[in-house]
This record gives structure tokens, sequence and C-alpha cells, in this order.
């Protein structure tokens, strides 16, 4: 049996304007790392979202500092906003409309009011989002402007972590994935630094999936732990580790509906499920890497620009 809520608790309050303590709809955040600015007029816009900026704030947390320490500047939205997908997966078809005209009227405005910054890239950290997203037309609002997943970005921008000794990694592909110009499979493995073993199948969560229709995820989710298991056995044998020797395997997924869909197999598989990019934050800034980020923005690297 699947546990029914094996998800990591996060506080209520522990939003990711929260934590940046930047709840404010009338000004645009702009964030960066002093020490690392490469140019002052440029800069990327980055769209959190709900799963990114609501349900797990590391991963937007952890795509900010990404982002900056590649000496951009990050300009977030000026208030949390979803991007309507929800509302449209639904059947809410005039509800999700509105949202687009809303945002999309609302990112021009930001655009005006930053018109002295250079945006080169959007960029995203949720497949769903990417999805809807890429109907908002972005380069009418920043003109030239690629849209990419956070982990593409890292890609392009040479990003690679030495992975630790000894530890191996699970790619699970979502159905919605972000990731539209490179193969994910090569994204992972080349920011990791190593070969990482993909589990296919869907993890059976699915945005609402799981909650509406439980007794279809249920099915699901018994092919995705086989595949799960296979991917374990598969770095055994590629490591001659016994089975009956604990391996240090860690599941990493680049969607965050996933992430919480792959928590529910912990329980049988004893894997810890994480965010690709927090995984590199985690690795390369170790494990107070969060309040390191916060502490390196709060000395000089917020500026906020009236909308």
């Amino acid at each position: 049996q699947f546990s029914s809520n094996p998800l990591p608790s996060l506080d209520s309050p522990r939003t990711l304007r929260n934590l940046l303590q930047l709840e404010n709809s009338n000004e645009v955040p702009v964030l960066f790392f002093p020490d690392k600015v490469n140019s002052e007029d440029k800069a990327v816009f980055y769209f959190p979202g709900c799963g990114s900026e609501r349900l797990f704030s590391e991963i937007g947390l952890a795509s900010i500092a990404a982002l900056a320490v590649s000496g951009q500047k990050v300009i977030l939205p000026p208030a949390y906003l979803c991007c309507g997908y929800p509302q449209k997966a639904q059947g809410e078809t005039e509800r999700a409309q509105q949202i687009n005209t809303q945002n999309r009227v609302l990112f021009h405005r930001l655009a005006s009011s930053l018109a002295d910054l250079d945006v080169g890239h959007v960029i995203v950290s949720c497949g769903t989002c990417m999805d809807q997203l890429l109907d908002y037309q972005f380069d009418n609002i920043f003109p030239g402007c690629r849209q990419l997943d956070i982990h593409e970005y890292m890609l392009e921008n040479d990003f690679q972590l030495p992975s630790p000794p000894g530890r191996e990694y699970v790619f699970h592909e979502p159905c919605h994935n972000p990731m539209k110009h490179h193969d994910s499979l090569h994204v992972a493995s080349s920011l990791l630094g190593k070969n990482v073993v993909a589990s296919d199948r869907c993890c059976g969560e699915s945005g609402t999936f799981a909650v509406s229709r439980p007794d279809i995820a249920q099915q699901v989710r018994y092919r995705k732990l086989e595949s799960i298991k296979d991917s374990v056995e598969q770095i055994h044998t590629r490591t001659h580790t016994p089975d009956s020797i604990k391996s240090d395997i860690k599941v990493l997924t680049s969607c965050p509906s996933c992430k919480q869909g792959l928590a529910r197999y912990r329980d049988q598989t004893g894997l810890d499920t994480d965010y690709l990019v927090v995984e590199m934050m985690l690795q390369t800034m170790g494990e107070n890497w969060q309040q390191a980020v916060l502490e390196r923005l709060q000395d000089g690297g917020v500026e906020r620009v009236l909308l």
C-alpha cells in the first residue's frame, strides 16, 4: 500500500516571497548577487508559478540562486501569479483566458517599468507553467527573448557539479516536461557530472489526478514503483553493489507535482526525492544553502522597482 500522505511538511508562511520579504504587489523585485553581476543592463525574467513558489519554495529559491550565481539580475513578477493552466485543465476556459490576459497586461507594464534592462531569457521551473506560458507571446513583451527551463539554462551556461563520491541518481522525466530544447536525461547527466539512470512511466500525481481519480492513480503507481526498482537494480549492476547493501541513491525530477508524487514511494523504496536544481545548490553550497542564499541577497542584492 502507498502511504496516503508522506509528503514533506512545509510551514504555511514559508513561501518564496515570505522568505525574501517581497510581499508587495506594487513593486517589481530585481534580485542578484552583487559580487556576481556581469552586466548592469542584462537580466532574466523568472516565473516561479504555484509549485515553485507556494508548494515547494526551495525550488524557486534554488532557481533564483542558480541564475544569480551565473551573474544575472533576476526579475520576479510583482506578486504571486498562477499561469492559468489548472483552470484550463479543469475546463474553466473563460477563467483561464482571463488569467492569461491579466498576466500578459501585467507583464507588458512590468517590461515598461524595466525598460532599461535587456531581458534575454524567460525562465520557468515547471513544465505545466512552460506549456501555458508558451501562449503568452513573450517575444512581444521582451523582444528577442528565449523561454527556457532553469535546468536548460544551467546547461547552456556550463554549470556542472562534481558529484559526491558514491552518490547515484535516478531521474524521473515529467509528463509535462519543461525541457523543450535539450534531452532531459542529457541535461541531468551533464549537470551532475555522471550518468543518471532514467525511470520511465508517470508517477501518478499529475496535478489533480491523484486527488480526483485515486483509483486509477493507484494502478499507475504500481507500474511506476516497478520502474523505480528496475532503475535501482541498474545502478547496483553498474556499480557492482549487492542488492543487500543500501546505496546512496536519490530520485530527482524537474516538476513540482512529480516531486510531490514521487515522495509517496519512499516507504516502499527508501529513496528520497528532490529537484534537480535544488540538489545542485545543496551540493554546491552545503546543507544551509537556503540561509546562505538569503543572506547574499539581503546584503545589497534586492532592488524594488515601482510598477
